[in-house]
């Protein structure tokens, strides 16, 4: 895997290491192009991301360390957002970064994908809670307002799946991540949750492959060992599904790397 966008730091708290050390994991695995894309502040979930105050260190620490790595691996400044009516600010939708990442992590103010709150599936409808994810990712993908689309299917971390079928689901999000012109990630942290493989499964990549829809890859490292970690798989998956190439991104716009 020569390309990886999404990984954080830890000012988002939950997350350990140097930038360094990330980077020098990156170089290990052959890895070319590697995106740091921590959680943006907001004022939601405070204790999971770092502060406005902080968005200064993170953003000089990032582009420091792609100065100093420069002649050997191309680092990329970003971020990930939730995306939440009200707390999307705009010193972080207007960041000099190279791109932003759109994620789904709450519904109706529920940390679905926090180990802290899963006892609330069992009072859940769960075709209904799906139904609602993909209806928020479309909404993100209809506001524009991103480049790369996080861990599509991030409903199934822990292996509460729908009766309906999953591509009849996300067929209105995938459409809209079509028309907007964003990327899908193939996003490798799946693998290490309880549900045991990548964002988006196979069958919805095949589908994104279908519309049309160009991919990224993303470790979503929360500390250095995860970077790069199962990143045959992905690749592989990939390539079953048809793809030949991915995504960067550089000031925000669009190029192809081959893989």
């Amino acid at each position: 895997m020569i390309v990886d966008l999404h990984n954080h730091t830890k000012l988002c708290n939950h997350a350990e290491g140097e930038i360094s050390e990330y980077i020098e994991k990156a170089i290990e695995c052959g890895i070319k192009y590697f995106g740091f894309s921590d959680h943006a502040p907001m004022h939601f979930d405070p204790k999971y991301r770092m502060s406005f105050e902080e968005m200064r260190e993170y953003e000089d620490a990032v582009l420091s360390a792609k100065d100093k790595y420069k002649d050997v691996i191309e680092i990329f400044l970003a971020y990930e957002v939730d995306y939440l009516k009200g707390y999307m600010d705009e010193r972080v939708l207007n960041a000099q970064v190279d791109y932003l990442i759109g994620s789904v992590h709450f519904l109706e103010g529920w940390g679905f994908d926090n180990p802290e709150f899963i006892g609330r599936y069992e009072y859940e409808d769960i075709d209904a809670i799906w139904q609602k994810y993909f209806d928020a990712i479309e909404e993100m993908a209809k506001s524009r307002l991103f480049d790369i689309a996080g861990h599509l299917d991030l409903i199934k971390v822990f292996k509460f799946m729908p009766t309906m079928p999953i591509t009849t689901i996300a067929k209105k999000a995938l459409i809209a991540i079509k028309e907007a012109d964003m990327t899908l990630e193939i996003n490798m942290a799946g693998i290490r949750k309880p549900i045991a493989e990548a964002y988006p499964s196979l069958e919805l990549l095949i589908e994104a492959k279908k519309l049309g829809i160009e991919i990224t890859f993303g470790s979503d490292a929360h500390n250095p060992q995860q970077v790069g970690l199962y990143a045959d798989e992905v690749v592989s998956m990939a390539k079953s599904a048809g793809y030949e190439r991915c995504v960067i991104y550089r000031k925000r716009k669009k190029e192809f790397i081959y893989f």
